[in-house]
């Protein structure tokens, strides 16, 4: 994408954006790129809690592993884009949570390209949204026609706190290879009102109840991650700050 134009509506990657923040931004600064070589692992917490659009382009070299872990919680507008390609039995992890309240909106754009054989990915994304605050996951994966035995998994749910908040989830496959085990899943609700129930009964306040139940919605995204303690602590807080 041209970094001298400002995007519309009419550009899939940014139809649920808010184009006005996006403009105060213009134009964004290149991308960052990272290249993990043949056999390397790279791992990486990235937390978004200023407004910012941070854009990541990473190619996996043949054998190489890479996990990405996300919290995009912060400013009234935050956009995370990553575009990864895949080579050769490279394996791809993401696992990313989107928190926002009041009219925040807040965005995790992924593409993902399987270029060669027997690589895998695998994306899960949980957002909890309140107020009046926007949601949206864009996630393609595209597998290439010499790309036999790709493996690849999108699991993304998002939870509404109130029917004025809106989440927007389009998980994608392009597919040209035939030798292929690729799914992606997506469910968008409400808290359990029994489970909430449940954990009332045995005294616990409603908000405190609410607190619990949203933890552990979002909590396995940060499983392994480097910053792990760092990252479910400003969920955490976040998630206070919405019930």
């Amino acid at each position: 994408m041209s970094t001298a134009v400002l995007p519309t509506r009419r550009d899939e990657a940014w139809r649920y954006s808010d184009l006005d923040a996006l403009a105060r931004l213009w134009p964004l600064p290149a991308p960052e790129a990272i290249v993990v070589p043949a056999g390397g692992d790279f791992r990486r917490a990235i937390v978004q809690d200023e407004g910012v659009i941070r854009q990541i382009e990473l190619v996996l070299g043949k054998g190489a592993t890479a996990s990405l872990h996300v919290l995009n919680i912060g400013g009234a507008y935050g956009r995370i884009e990553l575009n990864v390609i895949l080579h050769e039995g490279a394996d791809f992890h993401l696992g990313a949570a989107q928190i926002g309240g009041a009219a925040q909106n807040l965005e995790i754009v992924t593409s993902v390209t399987h270029a060669e054989p027997g690589a895998t990915s695998r994306q899960v994304v949980r957002s909890v949204l309140g107020g009046h605050a926007t949601g949206t996951y864009l996630g393609k994966v595209a597998v290439a026609r010499d790309a036999q035995q790709t493996d690849s998994e999108q699991d993304v749910k998002a939870m509404l706190l109130e029917r004025s908040a809106t989440a927007n989830a389009k998980p994608e496959l392009e597919i040209f290879a035939d030798d292929v085990k690729c799914a992606h899943g997506c469910a968008i609700g409400e808290l359990d009102a029994m489970s909430l129930y449940y954990l009332q009964s045995r005294g616990l306040p409603p908000g405190e109840a609410k607190k619990i139940l949203l933890q552990a919605f979002v909590a396995g995204v940060f499983d392994g991650a480097e910053d792990e303690e760092k990252l479910q602590a400003l969920a955490l807080a976040k998630l206070g700050e919405l019930v």
